[in-house]
C-alpha cells in the first residue's frame, strides 16, 4: 500500500489549494477514503470523507462549505479542494482508508509522507 500526497504549499488567507493523493498497492475503488491533518503541537485531526464511488462525501464543521473532497477512480486518486483558506488550517495533510464505525469516521492502515498546508500572511 503507498498514498503519495501533493499539492500543498503556502498560501494567503482566503487563497485555495488543491491537494491528491496518488493511491497503488490496493483496489482503490473498494475503500472509503479521508483526509487527516496534524497540526503542529496536536493530535490528528480527521477533515473529510468519501464513499467509494464518490457520491457521499463528509466534512468536519471546522472546513463545511470551504473545502471538497472527490475522487477519481480511474486514476486512483483522491483530491481536496481547500477554498477560503484560514491561519488554522495550516497542518500537515494526509489521506488514508476510512470507514465509518456507526459514530464517527476512522482511518486505517498506512499513511504517505503527508503535504504540508501553510495559510499565512
Amino acid at each position: 500500500v503507498q498514498l503519495v500526497e501533493s499539492g500543498g504549499g503556502m498560501v494567503q488567507p482566503g487563497g485555495s489549494l488543491r491537494l491528491s493523493c496518488a493511491a497503488s498497492g490496493f483496489t482503490f475503488s473498494s475503500y472509503d477514503m479521508s483526509w487527516v491533518r496534524q497540526a503542529p503541537g496536536k493530535g490528528p485531526e480527521w477533515v473529510s470523507a468519501i464513499d467509494t464511488d464518490g457520491e457521499s462525501t463528509y466534512y468536519a464543521d471546522s472546513v463545511k462549505g470551504r473545502f471538497t473532497i472527490s475522487r477519481d477512480n480511474a486514476k486512483n486518486t483522491l483530491y481536496l479542494q481547500m477554498n477560503s483558506l484560514k491561519p488554522e488550517d495550516t497542518a500537515l495533510y494526509y489521506c488514508a482508508r476510512a470507514y465509518w464505525d456507526g459514530s464517527n469516521w476512522k482511518v486505517f492502515g498506512s499513511w504517505g509522507q503527508g503535504t504540508q498546508v501553510t495559510v499565512s500572511s
